[in-house]
């Protein structure tokens, strides 16, 4: 039975931390779509954590991947280690799987989205966080092997 619960939906949480503010991002429930959230204005971990832990119900995601700030050499700084500290509160608020995920240029590729679309940067930081977290949510989505539902043979 808990079988058939989870193969309803994949719903997944893209989150692109920042101290204040948090870019969201969420997949349809098949898995396949990403989908930009409102960026959260937050006053630190914890106020982040609570209201991404409250949002369950309403988002019901299944999982959460968090961009990981590594630097481009691969190695991680202190907003990497931040970040893990992050992802292992959200763990512990949400009761559901979390994941770090390398997020380094999906800032970039975000602000090149941003400047496709005519947009300029000032006034649209909390849009850019958002982006990032659409685009970290759609490579990961296509990391994934398909869903089990797609299957001819079940």
């Amino acid at each position: 039975m808990e079988d058939e619960s989870k193969s309803e939906s994949r719903r997944i949480l893209a989150v692109d931390y920042g101290r204040r503010r948090v870019g969201l991002a969420i997949s349809d429930p098949t898995g396949t779509i990403a989908t930009g959230l409102p960026t959260l204005e937050v006053r630190g971990v914890a106020d982040a954590v609570a209201r991404i832990a409250a949002a369950r119900t309403e988002l019901e995601y299944q999982r959460i991947v968090v961009g990981l700030p590594l630097r481009t050499s691969g190695e991680a700084g202190e907003m990497a280690v931040e970040v893990v500290k992050f992802a292992n509160a959200l763990r512990v608020a949400t009761n559901v799987p979390v994941e770090t995920v390398d997020e380094r240029f999906t800032s970039s590729e975000a602000l090149r989205m941003l400047h496709q679309t005519g947009r300029k940067l000032k006034g649209n930081k909390g849009q850019i966080d958002g982006l990032a977290a659409q685009v970290l949510l759609r490579n990961y989505l296509e990391m994934l092997p398909p869903s089990r539902e797609s299957s001819p043979d079940e």
